[in-house]
């Protein structure tokens, strides 16, 4: 009688321990996603601050124009190397390795927030700190609950990368074509950016999630899997607060 109950009770305490192992490899998973982002973001905050506001340094990205704060040719050059690099990365990192993943996360976090400057000369640096406390406490908000939900948020995600494609086009055609620089038009598009990445920060950290379960015990896999997630939210992030900050912020 004795040996017919210890050969249940061994049974139904292994997937309790292997949940409890389960949920402590994915909290650990995401702590170093976590941890990645936000060394990143206080890296790009340091580099934004140099460019914005050490002269040396400031003339050589950032003019002063008739309508504003412009770019110089370097200038350009780094607002748009991040979007080639992500874009380069979809064609020659096939098999991407953990060291590939980290530099282009860096390479990316360096030149965003070198580019990041010029909010510096655009708006107060009260209203920036404060757009900033804003967009963490609904990047939280809206991580926690990706992580949380039982609802499949897969289905939104597709619609809201391709809402992406959309935007960085009608941004385009708004930087470039003087007849698309009107209010509303600018206004839509804050508004329509906030709501897009608000939506993919937590389709982001499902996908997280879900990635995990997916690697586990593929070390390999999951460092490849912590680079590519701390991109991901790291630029939610830094999007949903510079279309924050044009909503909110104080002008200079």
């Amino acid at each position: 009688m004795s040996d017919f109950n210890n050969g249940f009770s061994r049974p139904a305490q292994a997937p309790a321990r292997a949940e409890v192992e389960v949920d402590a490899g994915l909290r650990t998973f995401m702590l170093g996603v976590y941890n990645k982002l936000a060394i990143g973001l206080v890296v790009a905050g340091a580099l934004a601050y140099v460019t914005g506001n050490v002269p040396a340094v400031q003339e050589l990205l950032f003019v002063q124009t008739a309508n504003g704060v412009g770019l110089t040719l370097l200038g350009m050059i780094v607002q748009f190397s991040p979007l080639v690099m992500l874009f380069g990365s979809m064609f020659f990192m096939k098999n991407p390795s953990a060291r590939g993943v980290n530099l282009l996360y860096w390479a990316v976090v360096a030149t965003i927030g070198a580019g990041l400057g010029i909010v510096f000369l655009r708006y107060t640096n009260a209203s920036i700190a404060s757009t900033f406390f804003v967009t963490a406490a609904a990047f939280g908000g809206l991580s926690l609950f990706g992580y949380t939900t039982k609802r499949d948020l897969g289905p939104m995600g597709k619609f809201l990368i391709m809402g992406v494609i959309g935007l960085i086009i009608a941004s385009l055609v708004f930087m470039f074509l003087p007849a698309a620089q009107n209010p509303v038009f600018y206004f839509a598009i804050n508004i329509i950016g906030v709501l897009l990445f608000a939506g993919l920060t937590a389709y982001d950290t499902q996908r997280l999630k879900m990635t995990y379960y997916a690697l586990e015990g593929d070390k390999h896999g999951l460092a490849v899997a912590t680079g590519f997630g701390a991109l991901g939210l790291f630029i939610n992030f830094i999007n949903m607060f510079q279309f924050m900050l044009a909503l909110m912020g104080g002008r200079e």
